[in-house]
């Protein structure tokens, strides 16, 4: 099942609206053959390993991420598939969460007389899928918020210069999250500020690129942002409120940037559950929030992330008007304050790396 976990995460960010899923044939104590889903509408891990393993299917172990689906799709069902190549036993780590497929793959190998298990490294593959988990059950992104800081709690001098905070292994380490996201986020500021492409930008990478949101509300970022332009791969949209002028908005459309018009939250700033769930609708499951501090702060008060990556460099900034990473309304308290759980700090080159999770998202019945 490790190795079917491996890979999976192959196909990490090429998959979406799909989940990552990797599968493995193993006869007589070796693995014979391997299949990976590659992209929506590709066919299934396990379709894959059987045409790969072909004869040596009969009477062998399919192990695999993902509970096998039962359904018709763009694809054929991987149960009748494995039933065809004459699978004696199918192990997969996690039910899919889907209404539409949860258990019936189980039960359609279970009925025809395959010996099912399930269970095994389902934790790895819970994480794996976060997202998708996420998605199919509240129809909404499942949200990952980022900073670079300073080891003082800066993300920014006082007079606004914040390039770079961090080194080249922690810029890339964010490219490499990009490209596994549906969807980037900023706020005005950081565009007006920073000026940021917001695409993945890692050597020979072609793949994919992530939809590029800002945080509008009144109209305040150039339609000649970079991020705005018609050669960059991948689109943009500007998440505005009935504030922007019509001008404003007519001289983003023309350059092709779709301006999604969306409800306030009472403080002249776009309404964040009603911008999640027009995102879902679209079937974006993850969006990455870069920033900056009243983006991020904005995001916490709303109760919408649900992880953290926090970079952090040795280096100390100062000056008590210099932004901080999250701003907002905050807590009153420490006891109320957010406590990151399953935390983990790794080194990144010259930085280090703190990642947690703000509530537990990825839950489902084995």
């Amino acid at each position: 099942m490790e190795r079917a976990l491996a890979l999976a995460r192959q196909a990490e960010g090429d998959t979406s609206p799909n989940p990552c899923v990797g599968a493995v044939v193993v006869r007589d104590g070796r693995i014979v053959a391997e299949g990976i889903h590659r992209r929506a509408g590709a066919p299934h891990a396990e379709a894959e390993a059987l045409q790969t393993a072909g004869d040596l299917a009969r009477g062998a172990t399919l192990y695999v991420t993902l509970e096998p689906c039962n359904h018709e799709g763009k694809t054929p069902p991987c149960t009748e598939a494995i039933l065809q190549a004459g699978i004696g036993k199918v192990v997969y780590a996690v039910r899919d969460p889907n209404p539409g497929v949860t258990g019936r793959g189980h039960e359609r190998l279970a009925e025809a007389g395959i010996d099912v298990d399930s269970g095994l490294c389902s934790e790895e593959a819970r994480h794996l899928n976060r997202f998708y988990f996420y998605h199919v059950r509240t129809g909404r992104p499942y949200v990952v918020a980022k900073f670079a800081a300073s080891l003082d709690g800066k993300i920014a001098t006082v007079t606004g210069r914040s390039r770079w905070i961090t080194g080249t292994a922690a810029r890339t380490r964010v490219h490499e999250l990009r490209r596994r996201v549906d969807a980037v986020l900023i706020g005005a500021g950081t565009a007006i500020a920073d000026d940021p492409e917001l695409s993945v930008r890692l050597p020979g990478f072609n793949g994919r690129q992530p939809l590029r949101l800002v945080l509008d509300s009144r109209g305040r970022v150039s339609p000649g942002a970079r991020l705005f332009e018609p050669d960059l791969p991948g689109s943009a949209i500007v998440a505005t409120t009935r504030k922007m002028p019509s001008s404003h908005r007519k001289a983003l459309e023309a350059r092709g940037v779709e301006c999604l018009i969306l409800p306030s939250d009472g403080f002249d700033r776009v309404d964040f559950p009603a911008l999640l769930t027009e995102l879902g609708r679209r079937k974006i499951s993850s969006l990455l929030i870069e920033g900056g501090g009243e983006v991020l702060g904005s995001a916490f008060d709303a109760g919408i992330v649900h992880e953290l990556w926090a970079f952090v460099s040795p280096l100390i900034i100062g000056g008590l008007k210099a932004p901080t990473p999250v701003q907002g309304r905050g807590f009153p308290s420490i006891e109320e304050a957010l406590r990151l759980d399953r935390t983990t700090v790794e080194t990144v080159g010259e930085d280090f790396l703190v990642r947690g999770f703000i509530a537990e998202t990825i839950t489902t019945e084995d």
